[in-house]
């Protein structure tokens, strides 16, 4: 009796090594994938920053080599705030927002939009770039970068104290972007932040250099 129960029980179901690896798989492409995106996110936000500090900073410098009380020098930095970080935007939205055409086109061309219902055309949709995002994304880090050199300034009546302190105060931001967007990149930190910081102050020093000699010689 008992080997005929044994016997009429329904056989197991044989473990699929294979299929269960392959799912192992599958899931560590998409958190690598995950990982991926995230830090190319990070690294273009840093990139934005760095741009809105230096881009900022130089302008401040440029204006305060011909004119030297904290007002104009202020107003300068706030200008180059707005007008960068309305131009980052708009880059931004133009670029992804074809990038995005460009994918659809491709989907289009293949059919595979014929072939959805609503909800899976949606969760494709959803997989695209998003160009608002960016372009909030971008104007956002390069406001971040350009508050730096403003705050540095602001406090600051005498001009060259107000020349040094933000000098100082954008050469920490830059090491500590070119740090960061190193890591990000997998670059090697010390020699990136050096050849943001030595860039950096090489552009701020031709803007400042180049606006003395044009406001001396009155043009």
């Amino acid at each position: 009796m008992a080997a005929k129960q044994i016997h009429d029980q329904p056989p197991s179901k044989p473990f699929d090594v294979e299929k269960q690896t392959q799912e192992v798989e599958e899931q560590q492409e998409i958190k690598v994938f995950d990982y991926a995106k995230r830090a190319q996110w990070l690294r273009a936000a840093v990139l934005g920053a760095n741009d809105g500090l230096l881009s900022t900073a130089s302008l401040m410098m440029g204006v305060g080599a011909v004119k030297k009380d904290v007002k104009t020098m202020i107003l300068t930095g706030i200008a180059g705030l707005v007008a960068g970080a309305c131009s980052m935007a708009i880059g931004e939205l133009v670029s992804v927002y074809s990038q995005y055409d460009i994918e659809m086109a491709h989907m289009k061309r293949k059919g595979r939009t014929e072939n959805m219902g609503a909800e899976e055309l949606h969760a494709e949709k959803e997989k695209l770039p998003n160009p608002w995002q960016a372009a909030g994304a971008s104007a956002l880090a390069f406001s971040v970068g350009a508050l730096v050199p403003l705050l540095g300034a602001a406090f600051v009546k005498d001009y060259v104290v107000r020349v040094v302190v933000v000098t100082v105060v954008v050469s920490f931001a830059l090491i500590a972007f070119g740090g960061i967007g190193a890591l990000l990149g997998k670059a090697p930190v010390v020699k990136s932040s050096l050849r943001v910081l030595i860039g950096g102050l090489m552009a701020m020093g031709v803007t400042f250099g180049l606006t003395k000699l044009v406001g001396s010689i009155g043009l």
